[in-house]
């Protein structure tokens, strides 16, 4: 569920949630917006998208609009795919969109669909362990209501109100790290097995049954919805000229509210944090980015949310996620469960995830149990240069990348941990969600 506050300008996605204060049906949804404009679902919505400067919103930063003309201009009809399984254990954005606002989304999926040529939509979410909803076996519910319901019941509001012009399909994808890749979703769709593909071709050359498919996340749907109805230049209004528009942030650890809150980009990480009721206790660090992310220390808390300022900090932006470490806690511990986890999340089809990756997380194990020395560090060091850029995917860099931000950020407990027999801040409960198994 959405929590926290945010000044009026920088509501829009969650508008309708902080108004109705519960989940916006199609009525609440058709009052709110009126219907979405799919007549103008043409190339004049790919000119707008672009002259909006939207860029994805699932990590990856992607200029939507570019990918919209790209997906626009293959020969065959194309696909549109709503990624919605967030495969980050700390992210909760996409899911709290779906709930509260679903008809956003699927109106942005809609429009999109018009603009590229697309004959079906395809939503994906993750199976949900709580629910007994496996992908292999299908929805064994038992009376809980999972995203999966919620949005085929958004999907048949639709469908009796006549405002399903494309077919839409939801599909539950396995509940692992990579499988929300989009060349994962790609082959979960097409062969059940969602493991991430060599590239190119990219999906928007060659992605579901053969066909271009544009691959966007829920939130990046949500906003060109806003876009086909208000117009580039509303949208740029908000954020600034290099990342114009709001995003959606999943703050948790230490805050006073954890949960999801709606901002400009380019506002100040320690300003987000405040819209969630601010740190609950002193901190040590914040997580950006998730766990294919970076650690930033507090003395980095003004450094505004934009790519070039994450970037110049040596920071990773990712798919807007702020974890909150207390002081209390041990960064190096808690950096080398998250390593071990990562290490067990590879499709196993890369020697940098089958073989680099274990290796590292192996290393961490050693200095979180105050057994390293010198020699661990060199090996470490050399580890960390030759794994990234090497796999199918990105799994293995956005390992080697929280990794490497965790010797940088954590230097004092690395020194406690190598002169101290067993680290005392290591005793506190784990910070940092890891999913359980099935």
């Amino acid at each position: 569920m959405t929590r926290g506050t945010a000044t009026p300008h920088a509501v829009r996605l969650l508008a309708g949630y902080h108004a109705l204060g519960r989940r916006a049906g199609l009525d609440d949804h058709l009052a709110q917006y009126g219907a979405p404009p799919l007549a103008a679902a043409d190339a004049s919505l790919i000119r707008a998208v672009e002259e909006s400067g939207l860029t994805g919103r699932g990590g990856g930063g992607f200029p939507a609009g570019r990918k919209l003309r790209s997906v626009a201009a293959g020969r065959r009809s194309a696909v549109v795919v709503v990624n919605a399984a967030e495969g980050e254990p700390a992210s909760g954005k996409d899911r709290a969109l779906l709930t509260v606002a679903p008809h956003l989304v699927l109106d942005g999926a809609a429009l999109a669909a018009g603009a590229v040529g697309a004959r079906e939509i395809v939503v994906c979410v993750h199976a949900e362990r709580n629910a007994g909803e496996h992908p292999a076996a299908g929805p064994r519910r038992g009376g809980i209501t999972t995203l999966a319901d919620t949005v085929r019941r958004a999907i048949a509001e639709r469908e009796q109100a006549r405002l399903a012009p494309v077919p839409i399909r939801v599909t539950a994808v396995p509940p692992r790290y990579v499988a929300s890749e989009e060349t994962s979703l790609v082959r979960w769709i097409d062969a059940g097995d969602a493991r991430p593909s060599f590239t190119p071709p990219r999906p928007f050359e060659r992605g579901v049954g053969g066909r271009p498919t544009l691959v966007s996340n829920a939130e990046t749907f949500a906003h060109i919805a806003l876009i086909a109805r208000y117009g580039p230049g509303w949208f740029r209004s908000c954020g600034g000229q290099e990342a114009p528009g709001t995003a959606l942030f999943t703050v948790s650890g230490a805050v006073t509210r954890p949960g999801v809150v709606e901002a400009p980009l380019g506002t100040p990480v320690g300003e987000v944090l405040r819209l969630a009721g601010g740190p609950s206790e002193p901190l040590q660090a914040v997580l950006a980015g998730g766990y294919g992310g970076t650690w930033l220390a507090p003395e980095l808390l003004d450094v505004p949310t934009t790519p070039s300022a994450f970037k110049a900090a040596g920071l990773a932006l990712g798919p807007g996620i702020l974890v909150a470490l207390p002081e209390r806690a041990c960064g190096v511990a808690e950096s080398a469960r998250i390593l071990a986890w990562l290490a067990a999340e590879t499709a196993g089809q890369c020697g940098p995830c089958v073989h680099g990756l274990p290796a590292i997380a192996a290393d961490f194990a050693e200095i979180a149990a105050c057994r390293a020395g010198t020699e661990l560090y060199r090996r470490l060091d050399r580890r960390l240069s030759v794994v990234p850029g090497r796999g199918a995917c990105r799994h293995p860099d956005g390992a080697v990348r929280f990794a490497a931000s965790a010797l940088r950020v954590f230097g004092r407990h690395l020194r406690v941990h190598a002169r101290a027999k067993g680290c005392l801040f290591a005793q506190w409960p784990s910070i940092l969600p890891i999913p359980e198994e099935w």
